[in-house]
């Protein structure tokens, strides 16, 4: 694809979003936005955006695999907003912290092992192109949010390392927008970590 036709492509995939598509993706940067702010809110956005995904999911498009994983994240929308919010009405807000490796390498195992059992279902029971490429994000995805849940630092690395395969997975579907969008993604997850991980340094007490 030359540089024309990246361009037509383009402009033709934002004529064609409808104002649903817009509201989920702009519901979306919002929740970055606000989580690397370390505001409660964010959750009512991811919650919002996840809802009106599912939405799409299942009565536009026909996807339920897709539609049941956002409905899973409304759940978890909910989960980190009770988590962020309690923690706060107890004066004990939940604090940014970092996880030893050995703890990210028994997750990264489970991710695995979730990604073959996702892939499998995927390639069984869906249409999807690439199953188990799906599954590696969807199943790290699912970590990911959990280890924003708990306001673990490295879990905006996982982010950005799987939003950045989401987007060669977009390139390759010519979903030109899509992939831009996951551009976005990767960015704005950038910045969170940068800008949790100047916080953490701030609250840390230093030693000597």
């Amino acid at each position: 694809m030359d540089f024309q036709q990246l361009i037509a492509a383009f402009a033709e995939q934002i004529k064609s979003q409808s104002v649903l598509d817009w509201a989920i993706t702009l519901t979306s940067l919002a929740y970055i936005w606000l989580a690397a702010k370390e505001r409660p809110v964010c959750w009512v956005f991811g919650t919002v955006s996840s809802g009106l995904w599912a939405w799409a999911s299942f009565f536009r498009y026909n996807l339920w695999v897709d539609g049941l994983l956002q409905v899973f994240y409304v759940g978890m929308g909910v989960w980190g907003l009770y988590a962020w919010r309690a923690g706060k009405q107890a004066d004990q807000s939940l604090r940014i912290q970092q996880w030893p490796l050995r703890s990210h390498f028994f997750l990264v195992l489970a991710g695995l092992a979730l990604t073959l059992a996702l892939g499998f279902l995927f390639q069984t029971y869906t249409p999807t192109s690439y199953p188990y490429p799906d599954a590696f994000i969807t199943a790290f995805s699912i970590i990911a949010t959990v280890l924003t849940i708990r306001k673990v630092l490295e879990g905006w690395l996982y982010w950005v390392f799987f939003d950045t395969l989401a987007i060669v997975l977009f390139w390759k579907k010519d979903a030109v927008l899509l992939a831009f969008v996951m551009v976005v993604y990767t960015v704005m997850a950038a910045y969170a970590w940068q800008q949790w991980r100047q916080k953490l340094k701030i609250e840390t007490p230093q030693l000597g």
